[in-house]
């Protein structure tokens, strides 16, 4: 092209040029209309389900709200009560312990139900219904069977045990803190371990068989290939799976609420019982209010912790 014939078309691209790009301003600006319509319900959603309870939440902790009747603004004094509430620090202490005690088998057994049903073998289908089972019914219902089941006299448990020579069929399960703790840490370990397989599974079928076929065709025993590919593949699930369980146990409730009450005495009160008893025992909103948002900053703190320690793992 000569230079009088790049002079001629240069300002006709110049021209179109400057009009595609008002016509793409347009575009992205309609684009962002559309997607702030789109995603309004969800936050208006969140801001009315989550945020304004969290601030209100926040500023009842801050007041000496009752149950019933008028409230003052008190500061921080909840705040500072807490430091010497016996209850309510016996309670933290409790379920650190209850989490540490379920979450591993929880993991574990959830993890070797995965390993078994993820192949297409006969019969995983009805298996891995009757696993999920317990999960469906709901801890509501079975601590009420638990109760049932664990009585000392009329109950299947001591039956079987005591045929079996470990128990005595007298024994009263609920009325001890160590027994009650056991019990109730079985139950816990049953109804969990088939949501944590179903999860757990679902990070191992996604992972490409193709890489299987590859490790048994360099000689890779079963548990090498466990251990060198699925375990590393699957730790994004794994942390979701410890995540949920260590959640789900800090805001155990209905178990010790149904099965033990809180006793023997206050030894298996948790954290959610303590806040429950504060609230609509002994009608201080106020103080329960301190004490959830204390629960939510250990939560999140021990969740983020987790969460940063098995990213880096992962990474």
């Amino acid at each position: 092209m000569t230079v009088a014939g790049q002079a001629r078309s240069g300002p006709r691209a110049f021209a179109r040029h400057g009009q595609r790009r008002p016509a793409a301003s347009a575009r992205s600006r309609r684009d962002t209309r559309t997607g702030l319509v789109l995603v309004t319900p969800a936050l208006l959603f969140v801001a009315i389900f989550a945020l304004f309870p969290l601030g209100f939440g926040v500023y009842i902790s801050l007041t000496n709200w009752p149950l019933v009747g008028p409230y003052q603004f008190i500061g921080l004094s909840n705040y500072d009560s807490l430091l010497h509430n016996s209850v309510f620090l016996q309670s933290i202490l409790f379920t650190l312990k209850y989490t540490g005690i379920v979450t591993i088998p929880i993991f574990v057994v959830g993890y070797a139900l995965a390993v078994f049903v993820r192949a297409n073998r006969p019969g995983t289908t009805l298996f891995r219904t009757l696993i999920f089972l317990p999960y469906i019914v709901g801890l509501v219902t079975e601590s009420y069977m638990a109760v049932v089941e664990l009585q000392p006299t009329s109950g299947s448990v001591n039956f079987a045990l005591s045929k079996l020579g470990i128990v005595s069929d007298t024994t009263a399960w609920l009325v001890h803190t160590g027994l009650a703790v056991t019990a109730i840490s079985v139950l816990v370990v049953w109804f969990y371990s088939g949501f944590a397989m179903m999860l757990l599974m679902a990070g191992m079928q996604s992972i490409p068989q193709e890489l299987y076929e590859q490790a048994r065709v360099d000689g890779a025993s079963w548990w090498a290939a466990e251990r060198r590919l699925t375990m590393p593949l699957l730790r994004r699930w794994v942390a979701l799976s410890l995540i949920i369980s260590v959640v789900g146990s800090f805001l155990a409730f209905n178990q010790f609420f149904i099965m033990t009450d809180g006793g023997p005495g206050t030894s298996t009160v948790s954290v959610v019982m303590s806040i429950y008893d504060t609230a609509f025992a002994q009608m201080d909103v106020g103080l329960a209010s301190a004490m959830s948002v204390v629960l939510v900053i250990v939560v999140g703190l021990i969740t983020f912790v987790q969460f940063r320690y098995l990213q880096r793992d992962a990474d």
